[in-house]
């Protein structure tokens, strides 16, 4: 019987539902199973495509594509039950995406040569990778320092204009990127630099007899290509000539839907697959269920497989793994919601096992997750940054910036924070940088805060981990590297001896680990070196941008005059003082201000005088004059004075009546400081009397008040006859109208030549001004 018919369980029976999936072409609706993700259903749909598989057949799971595969491998009813499991999520076409390995026989003449060459490509390849990566982040960061200026478009592209902008071209182009592409980021135009690199063919290297030259050079070629180094013949072909499997299964379904015995369901599904090599996916979650340790239980289904004859090899192939909806082993896991939310959560298989060796599993998840909040954090705390000047205003802000941000930095960036917050309080510029770094906290702070808030890589700093799952928690990549290599050795496959140097060891260390390795008798090895640690960085500080010198200044003409400090005294005003007296009525009530004056004309004194108001307001009043007038003997501005008490207000307040300068006041304080800057300061921009007196609208006086001469204003007492000679006193009363001097009466003289009464004497004779003529009339 098929191995799927004894997986009857309501997974495998998962319904299958009518969906509309968009695919580049157009929009398709397709029979799929219920339980499946859109990640999923695209990657079985690429395999399609690629393979030129059929799905159009609306009837059909996945529009015909599994059957079609199905029926390559097996007919009638057990093309039937390949269906039915690759329904379940059982088995899924195995990809040939793993290129043929290269042999490379460095004895010959050109082997050496050759395997230069290709080493040399890969360092290459992996060096432009990074390049083209720091690339692509700095046009990112050009088209986002444009995107975050909030300023007009042309004024944004511009990097004179952006200092934001300016900064990232300049980095851009150290990075080697030329003016046109920044200018093109600049405007907008996103591009992705990095295009999936095709996995290139691993290389065996057969060394049965080498030259001193090619012995002194194989370590660095082994560090650079990651080669597979043998001195036997039948191993390396063998190598080079792997067997790849053409039907994957997932290992955790087929061992919770089968009997215990995984290795004869396997062998059992191999022959109703026609004989196929299976590739073996989801080992590391199979081997987390078995009551034996990982390593020896993978090591025992290879032997049993062995021993059946089935062909079998750890699966590599993510794609595949995506089809059999599994993933690359590890302990973050994202699932799809029932509201296609994709989230994160600890791996379902890492979970049972934690709970079956009763360890903390909340403990676990906070590790690896984080806690999404600063308080109680280690290194930078709520009353850490309280004391760098944080309100509850600002810590609410970053709080709930935690919960949507992938970085500590970008919780404490505008908007979160406010400019002027940034600017004011923490006293930096928002366009230097992150904020976080240049508050004087220190590197391991940060880095424990982040950890804290965001989480761990793995559980390897997990206090209460346990001793029985020490190597998927700590170094999940390497564990799974194992227990691969235990299933090879099991099924038979050539093993090759890895020899890991230590992530700062250089060439002599390889060259020495290389000879200690043969001297052994290994047969077949390879030479690499561990990952640097995650947090190791190179402390590299830019140096500061070099300037031309500055051509020496001229010799400063030396000083003979001594600085001589003076304390402020307090300046009095003379006894007899000049100033004058404005009456006024602000909200209708009077007031009387009285000022004294320096004798050159500068403000010294004032005095507020109230009608028909409380003694306890009067007195007020005056005290506060009094103040001013000591400031002002002190040497206060009357400019401060006049900025600090305009615009206040308070009653009475009001229309002003009396002052021709000064139409409306919101206080007794707002009148006098509007009337003390008109008049000392000329600050015409405080009055704001009736703007056309003239106006007989209603709004206006209807008439201009006439013109009142200085002399006027002039006081006789305060002169007591000392004034000069060249004062014009007038008087303080005016008419309305001048009186107009009469003319002078003189006798008519008629012109004898045309009897107009116009003749002048003018000289010693008469002239006519109406004819013209000149009578010499000696009688006239």
């Amino acid at each position: 019987m098929p191995p799927t018919a004894r997986a009857e369980t309501p997974r495998s029976r998962s319904p299958l539902e009518s969906r509309e999936i968009e695919r580049p072409s157009g929009v398709a609706r397709l029979r799929v199973p219920a339980d499946w993700t859109q990640a999923r259903i695209d990657a079985w749909l690429d395999w399609a495509e690629a393979h030129e598989l059929p799905t159009d057949r609306t009837d059909r799971l996945l529009g015909g594509a599994p059957a079609a595969w199905a029926a390559t491998l097996a007919k009638g009813v057990q093309a039937d039950a390949l269906v039915a499991a690759v329904r379940a999520g059982l088995i899924a076409p195995e990809a040939q995406t793993q290129p043929t390995p290269v042999l490379l026989d460095v004895s010959r003449p050109d082997g050496a040569a050759r395997f230069r060459i290709r080493a040399a490509e890969i360092a290459a390849e992996r060096r432009a990778q990074g390049a083209l990566a720091a690339l692509q982040r700095a046009l990112e960061a050009v088209t986002d320092a444009v995107d975050r200026c909030e300023g007009a478009p042309g004024d944004c592209a511009d990097p004179a204009r952006n200092p934001a902008l300016m900064r990232a071209a300049l980095a851009a182009r150290r990075c080697g990127a030329s003016d046109l592409d920044i200018r093109r980021a600049a405007l907008g135009e996103r591009s992705a630099l990095i295009s999936p690199v095709a996995p290139r063919a691993p290389i065996v290297v057969l060394a049965a007899d080498l030259d001193e030259a090619t012995s002194a050079a194989l370590p660095a070629l082994l560090l650079d290509s990651g080669a597979v180094l043998t001195s036997d013949t039948a191993i390396a072909q063998a190598l080079a000539n792997p067997a790849q499997g053409a039907v994957a299964v997932a290992l955790p379904l087929l061992a919770s839907l089968s009997a215990p015995d995984t290795a004869a369901r396997l062998s059992d599904l191999a022959r109703h697959a026609g004989g196929s090599t299976l590739a073996l996916y989801g080992l590391a979650d199979w081997a987390l269920a078995q009551p034996e340790p990982a390593a020896e239980a993978a090591q025992a289904l290879g032997e049993a497989l062995k021993a059946d004859g089935i062909a079998a090899a750890p699966g590599q192939d993510a794609e595949t793994a995506l089809r059999l909806g599994l993933a690359a082993f590890s302990l973050r896991d994202a699932f799809q919601t029932a509201d296609d939310e994709i989230v994160w959560r600890l791996r379902p298989s890492v979970a049972r096992a934690l709970n079956h060796t009763g360890a903390d599993l909340e403990a676990a998840e906070r590790h690896l997750f984080g806690r999404r909040t600063l308080a109680g954090a280690p290194g930078v705390d709520h009353d850490a940054l309280r004391t760098c000047g944080f309100t509850d205003l600002e810590l609410s802000a970053v709080e709930t910036a935690l919960a949507a941000v992938d970085q500590l930095e970008d919780a404490f960036a505008p908007p979160v924070l406010d400019q002027g917050f940034i600017r004011d309080v923490l006293g930096l510029d928002p366009d230097q940088g992150p904020i976080l770094p240049r508050l004087n906290l220190t590197p391991d702070s940060l880095n424990e805060a982040r950890a804290y808030v965001f989480g761990h890589a793995d559980l390897s700093a997990w206090t209460d981990a346990p001793e029985a799952l020490a190597g998927p928690l700590t170094s999940p990549a390497a564990w799974t590297r194992t227990l691969d290599l235990a299933l090879a050795r099991g099924l038979g496959a050539v093993q090759p001896t890895e020899i890991v140097l230590n992530w700062n060891d250089g060439l002599d260390a390889a060259a020495e680990a290389l000879t200690t390795a043969l001297e052994q008798g290994q047969v077949v090895l390879t030479l690499s070196r561990a990952a640097p640690p995650s947090n190791w960085r190179l402390e590299l500080v830019e140096p500061a941008p070099t300037r031309p010198e500055a051509a020496a200044p001229p010799p400063e003409p030396e000083v003979i005059e001594r600085v001589v400090e003076r304390e402020r005294a307090r300046r009095k005003l003379p006894d007899r003082r000049k100033g004058y007296i404005q009456k006024a009525a602000v909200g209708g009530h009077k007031v009387y201000l009285h000022t004294g004056e320096y004798e050159e004309g500068e403000l010294g004194e004032i005095f507020i005088d109230m009608h028909k108001e409380g003694a306890a307001f009067r007195s007020l009043m005056n005290n506060f004059a009094i103040a001013i007038s000591i400031g002002l003997q002190y040497g206060v501005p009357l400019d401060e004075f006049v900025d600090a008490f305009v615009f206040t207000r308070f009653e009475p307040a009001g229309r002003v009546t009396g002052n021709d300068s000064i139409g409306s006041a919101t206080s007794i304080l707002d009148y006098i400081f509007r009337e003390l800057g008109v008049s000392y300061l000329g600050r015409s921009e405080l009055a704001n009397a009736d703007a056309d007196p003239l106006d007989a609208d209603g709004l206006g006086q209807g008439k201009a008040e006439e013109l009142v001469p200085a002399a006027r204003f002039i006081s006789k007492g305060f002169a007591r006859g000392a004034a000069p000679d060249n004062l014009v006193v007038l008087p303080f009363g005016r008419r309305d109208e001048t009186a107009e001097t009469p003319a002078p009466v003189v006798d008519a003289v008629a012109c004898p030549q045309c009897g107009d009464f116009a003749l002048q004497q003018r000289g010693g004779g008469w002239e006519c001004d109406a004819c013209g003529a000149a009578p010499r009339l000696q009688g006239l």
